[in-house]
């Protein structure tokens, strides 16, 4: 949890972040209002807690313009004798909760304990929210290649068993939209679909995101954390790059598989869970189990059904669509109205290679969307490898492009972040990244 102190007064101020920072939370400071909105900006904040007499801006203004920037963030006011009311009149205008100077630290503990429970169950609501909108149907599934029609008779067959499934393809080819059709096709459809990408956390994380932990079970566990496996219970668990679990984490893995059964770091407690895994990878697993580094017997777990994708290459029959499907995608996205693809682009698109499958495609015609001067894409809107030359010109525009955008509609939402992350498709920390490299200032009233 990211908490921001704001207050005037450099003792309190100091000796609240002490507190906080003690108790293992992430701690920023601000010695005004104005100076906790121009933080707000680029920086997102779980919690404010700020004083409700500052001079120029007090604390009620504070939170209203921090919650234009940043609607999602809680606030907690620190009121002296005798300012009840104006306490009240700030819970009113969005604050969780006020405290009495002198403060009761243990007091603030409890309210900071709770808007974390708060927010915890916000965001289990956010991800079944989020499996729901992203559910696939076949008759929707973007397949017209012989190789997919027949893959997509396979997962037909076997959605609705529980055998593990093992996804193998190059990057790119879409093996986390075919788990999530799997899921969406299966009767553990209404039960929670959760994926982990095991090669994006380190090996020291990968356990503890995989079992959860108890409280003290290391230096910084604060408070109890439930798993991935734990978190899918009854529903379907998508391991991405599988084959890049280390060692020492497929051993317990393995015994989960077999057992249904595991143990949360530092506890000492059976937990039995009912949980159907896919798992995905590119590489060669039997090429790691001669080399020692993959264990057979958890390839053997794994691959009970295996499926493989085919390369963009392989099915180019799908390329036509995929693109026209990009299109009306980003053209929403970035309010473009384009109208078609020109035959000549299409030809340049089903002739080329592809070795980054369907994402390469996808970030073309992203480009092709913002790029085009006209309503109609033609070949020029479309570099690919080996117009070095035009791709580096692209590239930079597109950097251009990409600033003028975010700040327009910053401009037309006023900067709410939310608003503003929401119709430009992207999640508001990477919305806050952006407008610090970017360097995009809000104009001065």
């Amino acid at each position: 949890m990211h908490i921001l102190v704001v207050d005037d007064e450099k003792a309190q101020r100091d000796l609240l972040a002490g507190f906080l920072r003690n108790k293992g939370y992430t701690v920023s400071i601000a010695a005004s209002g104005k100076e906790a909105i121009d933080r707000n900006v680029t920086t997102g904040f779980d919690l404010a807690i700020l004083d409700l007499k500052m001079p120029e801006l007090d604390g009620i203004e504070t939170i209203e313009r921090m919650k234009e920037i940043d609607p999602e963030t809680y606030f907690v006011v620190l009121t002296g004798y005798g300012t009840v009311e104006s306490a009240v009149r700030a819970m009113k205008r969005g604050a969780y909760d006020y405290l009495n100077k002198p403060l009761n630290l243990d007091e603030l503990e409890l309210i900071i304990e709770r808007i974390q429970g708060e927010q915890i169950m916000h965001q289990e609501l956010e991800m079944l929210r989020a499996a729901v909108e992203d559910e696939f149907k076949f008759d929707s599934f973007i397949a017209d290649s012989p190789k997919m029609r027949e893959m997509l008779s396979v997962i037909s067959r076997i959605a609705r068993s529980d055998s593990n499934i093992l996804l193998l393809g190059e990057s790119g080819t879409g093996k986390d939209l075919v788990a999530r059709l799997i899921h969406s096709a299966s009767s553990r459809k209404n039960n929670r679909f959760i994926a982990i990408s095991c090669a994006a956390l380190p090996e020291t994380l990968l356990e503890s995101e995989f079992f959860g932990y108890e409280r003290g079970a290391f230096s910084g566990a604060e408070k109890k954390r439930i798993g991935k496996f734990e978190f899918a219970h009854k529903g379907t668990l998508f391991l991405d790059e599988v084959g890049d679990i280390p060692i020492s984490t497929q051993v317990k893995l393995l015994r989960v598989l077999q057992e249904f059964t595991f143990e949360r770091l530092g506890g000492n407690m059976s937990i039995k869970v009912d949980v159907r895994l896919i798992t995905a990878t590119n590489q060669d697993l039997q090429e790691k189990i001669a080399q020692g580094t993959f264990r057979e017997d958890l390839f053997y777990r794994l691959n009970v059904i295996t499926i493989r994708l085919p390369a963009l290459r392989e099915r180019r029959e799908d390329i036509k669509l995929l693109a026209e499907y990009f299109v009306e995608k980003f053209s929403k996205k970035c309010g473009r109205d384009i109208e078609s693809i020109s035959r000549s682009a299409i030809d340049k698109l089903v002739r080329y290679n592809w070795p980054g499958n369907v994402r390469e495609l996808e970030n073309v015609m992203e480009r092709a969307v913002v790029l085009s001067r006209s309503a109609h894409i033609s070949e020029n809107d479309i570099p690919l490898e080996g117009d070095t030359k035009r791709r580096k010109t692209i590239h930079e525009s597109l950097a251009d492009v990409e600033k003028n955008h975010i700040a327009e509609i910053l401009d037309q939402t006023n900067w709410n972040l939310s608003e503003t992350a929401a119709r430009l498709g992207i999640h508001r920390n990477t919305l806050r990244m952006k407008i610090k490299s970017y360097g995009i200032k809000r104009k001065t009233q």
